[in-house]
């Protein structure tokens, strides 16, 4: 099985690059750029990897992040976690930025975008690998917050293809964000919003139902509403489900607890993805790697989780099917 995983090519759809952030990059980042971390060494950085919850994580994210200033900077971790694809086979990936992380600390939101940018156009010449590129409003700021970073994001509606939701769930439900995501629709963007992981499943009926989204991050609360269920199996929502984010996170107390074995088994359509893997403990295969130590998850999951991946995607049906095409090819 572990090998099946590992020969079959993916499509990760939700992964925060600033999530991908590992230490040994956080210190060369702060000591070029002369920015103090409150570690002394990585080993003490990965010692704090050790969460009690969302906002736990959140905080430990956000401090990370101050090393992050200019383009190259951007470039470089945008490129280290290109390299991670290539490691576990990830063809196409479709990766949030939180530009407020950085605007807020006077960093211009033109180097944040420029440097992602390149760095995927670097992949895409090198490896083949395809990207897209979604911009996340953080939900613990104003929706006139939002607004602002959606203007400044007009500028760039060629290199990003949506806009999402993350940052502090509980509190901030979608509907505080409903009037910035019908802008955001009406200037073209796909929208996705993280919904249903810490906070309960009337998170995902807003999403659905006020934001109007295409696809849902997260999504594991959604199990406690039978109605809510039948609806997502019906629409064939996306659900981009990241196991080891819920293990650190508590969101399950244990990977055996996990519920993605449920949600598939019941014919919704789930994907698998590694969120913020610097923190989490791993990128994609090691995802699916420790569903299928602690699941009863079956090569034909592994199949179609695969798949829901390459046809949840904002690609043209075209590139699906050859994507699709070049799973069935893996399997001969």
């Amino acid at each position: 099985m572990i090998e099946l995983i590992k020969k079959l090519p993916k499509a990760e759809l939700h992964l925060h690059i600033e999530g991908s952030l590992e230490p040994e990059l956080m210190f060369r980042l702060a000591k070029k750029n002369n920015v103090e971390i409150p570690y002394k060494d990585i080993e003490d950085v990965r010692s704090a990897y050790n969460f009690t919850n969302l906002q736990t994580f959140l905080d430990i994210y956000y401090a990370g992040a101050n090393v992050l200033l200019t383009k190259d900077d951007f470039y470089d971790l945008t490129w280290e976690y290109i390299l991670r694809c290539v490691e576990d086979n990830v063809i196409h990936t479709e990766i949030f930025f939180d530009p407020q992380t950085h605007t807020e600390r006077g960093v211009p939101f033109e180097a944040v975008i420029t440097g992602i940018k390149k760095a995927l156009a670097d992949a895409k010449e090198k490896y083949g690998i395809t990207s897209c590129i979604i911009m996340c409003f953080l939900r613990h700021l104003s929706q006139e917050e939002a607004f602002e970073t959606l203007e400044q994001a007009l500028d760039y509606k060629d290199d990003i293809i949506g806009v999402g939701l993350d940052s502090s769930e509980l509190g901030n439900p979608p509907s505080k964000f409903k009037e910035v995501f019908q802008k955001a629709k009406e200037e073209g963007f796909k929208l996705v919003a993280h919904a249903g992981e810490e906070a309960d499943f009337s998170y995902i009926y807003e999403a659905l139902d006020l934001l109007n989204i295409n696809r849902i991050d997260h999504g594991v609360q959604s199990i406690k509403s039978p109605e809510l269920m039948q609806r997502l199996k019906d629409e064939q929502m996306p659900l981009t489900v990241c196991p080891n984010s819920n293990i650190e996170l508590k969101v399950f107390e244990t990977y055996k607890e996990h519920n993605i074995k449920e949600l598939l088994d019941y014919g919704l359509n789930i994907s698998v993805n590694s969120d913020d893997p610097a923190y989490f403990k791993g990128y994609v295969n090691q995802n699916f790697i420790n569903l299928y130590e602690n699941l009863p998850i079956t090569e034909d999951d592994v199949i179609t989780l695969v798949k829901n991946s390459f046809k949840s995607a904002f690609i043209s049906d075209e590139l699906k099917e050859t994507y699709l095409a070049r799973v069935d090819l893996a399997l001969k």
